[in-house]
């Protein structure tokens, strides 16, 4: 079966067993630690996933897992497709209720998907992330969701002549918040692209519309220290590099790092101080069928580098090991379901002079794709 198949399949199948992504989640307490996500912060994401529809589980969902902090709370992330049933529901939400900020959003970017002639759909595909402030936001209202695309059809090279698909991509992630780019801001975003050396790729493009108007740029695909102090210094970045250098160094000391992935934060004045680093101990390829799928012992190489970090808390890292596993085989109203869980990846923060956090990105998707 197609996976485009397999997801409008088990999409249905979801719809026969509740309404909302808070029922869903709600049947998963037992399975989620909590150590990483402790019952009051549990309530919080419920509450948030109560307005979005069951269907989403058809999809990658997981949480942001601060790893660096004591208290046992997360934010809460999801993906939907333009051209689902999901995308029907956020359709009917923008035409019933005008202000609905992050329905309006995602129907003006799903428009620009599917027109006739997409460049954006034929960079980015049809999918799009959100992901929600909730231990994050503190006790603020944050409704507007970060929301994220990845060129998954098109990869954005390093030395790739792609400034122009860089360009499509952010027109649309900042028009459909409603935001217009300044020029500073767009040639920065140029800039930072022009900078990547040959072989690094462009993974994602996001937008904060609840915090501030930072375009956040992941690039990855750094293959050594050099590459990383040498892309930073032409983009002008205003961090201190020797911290970054220091981190990355330690890690390697620890784990076999294959690759390097930076987030940065792109704003009208230039780059923001603070810098992700992603490193990778497994090559991935967004295109590959699997993706998204681990083996069981993949990341304990690098959790137990992790280990030897003060600014990490032991217990939430012990939880964080027993994470992924097997698919599972769920039994529902409907019939089976399959639900795979992983760590999508590992951030670290460096802001200042030091590692200032670590954050976990972990995963679940259902499929009822299966034989009943």
């Amino acid at each position: 079966m197609e996976i485009d198949d397999a997801i409008a399949l088990t999409q249905d199948r979801l719809a026969e067993e509740g309404g909302t992504m808070g029922e869903l989640l709600g049947h998963f307490r037992n399975r989620v630690s909590p150590v990483l996500i402790g019952d009051p912060e549990w309530e919080r994401i419920l509450e948030c996933a109560a307005n979005l529809p069951i269907t989403m589980g058809a999809l990658p969902f997981g949480f942001e897992l601060p790893l660096h902090e004591p208290d046992p709370e997360a934010d809460f992330g999801a993906s939907l497709a333009s051209g689902t049933r999901t995308a029907a529901f956020f359709e009917e939400r923008a035409r019933t209720d005008e202000a609905d900020e992050t329905a309006g959003a995602i129907v003006r970017l799903f428009e620009r998907m599917d027109a006739e002639v997409s460049p954006l759909r034929e960079i980015v595909g049809r999918k799009l992330m959100l992901e929600y402030d909730i231990g994050s936001g503190g006790e603020s209202d944050r409704p507007f969701p970060a929301m994220f695309l990845r060129p998954g059809e098109r990869p954005i090279l390093g030395a790739g002549g792609q400034a122009d698909d860089v360009g499509t991509v952010i027109d649309a992630l900042v028009s459909c918040v409603g935001w217009e780019i300044a020029p500073a801001q767009r040639k920065n975003v140029e800039r930072a692209y022009l900078a990547q050396p040959e072989d690094t790729r462009m993974d994602s493009f996001g937008v904060f519309p609840s915090r501030s108007r930072a375009i956040r740029l992941a690039i990855m695909g750094f293959k050594s220290r050099r590459e990383i102090r040498s892309y930073l210094e032409d983009t002008g970045w205003p961090g201190e590099i020797p911290a970054v250098e220091s981190v990355i160094e330690r890690f390697r000391e620890r784990v076999n790092i294959v690759r390097t992935g930076t987030n940065i934060d792109v704003l009208e004045d230039g780059l923001g101080p603070t810098l992700g680093l992603t490193l990778i101990v497994k090559q991935r390829y967004t295109k590959d069928s699997r993706y998204w799928l681990d083996g069981l012992t993949d990341w304990d190489p690098f959790l137990e580098a992790l280990r030897h970090e003060d600014i990490v808390v032991p217990e939430k890292l012990a939880a964080l090991a027993g994470w992924v596993s097997k698919p599972t085989t769920l039994f529902a109203k409907s019939g089976r379901f399959v639900m795979l869980r992983g760590i999508h990846h590992i951030k670290l923060v460096v802001s200042g002079d030091r590692l200032r956090q670590a954050k976990a990105y972990v995963f679940m998707v259902l499929s009822g794709a299966v034989p009943q």
